[in-house]
């Protein structure tokens, strides 16, 4: 794809503005490549902006480098598909207003989600099966990561499985040529993790997902660390789904990780749980994961 350079004084307008412009309008066609692309895109980018109003209020620059590398990728920015969110962001200017505090303009993040992990992995035509699964107290773990086995037991009451603490989370993926790999984590690493890599969840102010949705934000982690680290295929479309997801996209094409401070609450979609993931299993034989969350995680997380 070409160059996403955006025009500054076009990331000033709302996005519902600059869309329609000729700045805009020129570089979705010169990216693109094709007209009927284009205007596919361009209606769907706009109808998953209109469905938060704190989108609407993003810098329109930063809606639209994040919109056209989802579109590279094959993803949808659909909220109700999952495969990636625009996530809005209070993100400081480096200037300061009268009254001496710091300005903030709001940009959107991108945010790979579950089921664009997943779609990314059927792309690359190498994964068979893969799926993570937060474990249960009782489910009797045995672990052993010297030969990378795994055995328990499952609580198949779901009623009584969602109101059991979690102990650890499970992460697997098979290859069409067989090779598999499987990760286990408890839930003592993950907290550990979680207060590495999230200053919001470490100051514990009770706007993180991490807070929120401790499971979710695990699931996703645990998909993020099986695929970087476990010796799955990477397609091309994979290492650019891994780089850029938790990142503003500049539009220069280049990347910027934001990792908010406990003063920088989250500004999250108008309904997070349409963003929040299950536990979800891909095989070639399930078309419908369950979608990811939209929360904040450093790029340092895989």
């Amino acid at each position: 794809m070409a160059n996403n350079s955006l025009q500054p004084q076009e990331q000033k307008h709302k996005f519902s503005v600059a869309i329609q412009g000729d700045t805009y309008k020129n570089l979705i066609n010169r990216t693109l490549g094709d007209p009927e692309r284009a205007k596919r895109f361009v209606a769907a980018i706009s109808s998953a902006v209109a469905t938060n109003p704190m989108l609407q209020d993003c810098d329109a620059g930063s809606i639209l480098s994040a919109g056209l590398l989802g579109e590279s990728l094959n993803l949808s920015p659909s909220p109700q598909l999952g495969q990636y969110y625009l996530v809005p962001f209070n993100v400081k200017t480096g200037k300061q207003l009268p009254n001496g505090k710091d300005e903030y303009i709001k940009k959107a993040q991108f945010q790979i989600g579950y089921k664009g992990y997943m779609k990314l992995a059927i792309n690359s035509g190498q994964i068979r099966k893969m799926n993570v699964v937060a474990v249960k107290e009782g489910e009797n773990v045995r672990y052993n990561p010297y030969d990378e086995t795994f055995e328990a037991t499952y609580i198949e009451d779901y009623n009584k499985r969602e109101n059991t603490p979690t102990i650890g989370y499970y992460a697997m993926f098979e290859t069409i040529n067989g090779y598999r790999k499987i990760m286990y984590w408890s839930k003592e690493k993950m907290e550990a993790h979680a207060l590495k890599y999230s200053q919001g969840y470490k100051a514990k102010k009770g706007y993180t997902f991490w807070e929120k949705e401790f499971d979710a934000m695990a699931c996703k982690t645990m998909l993020r660390q099986i695929i970087s680290k476990g010796g799955c295929p990477m397609s091309t479309e994979m290492q650019t789904g891994l780089e850029s997801d938790m990142a503003m996209i500049n539009g220069d094409g280049t990347y910027e990780y934001v990792d908010n401070t406990p003063d920088e609450p989250i500004i999250t979609q108008t309904d997070p749980d349409e963003a929040i993931p299950a536990e979800g299993e891909y095989n070639e034989s399930v078309a419908e994961p369950r979608p990811e969350e939209s929360g904040e995680i450093n790029l340092d997380d895989v």
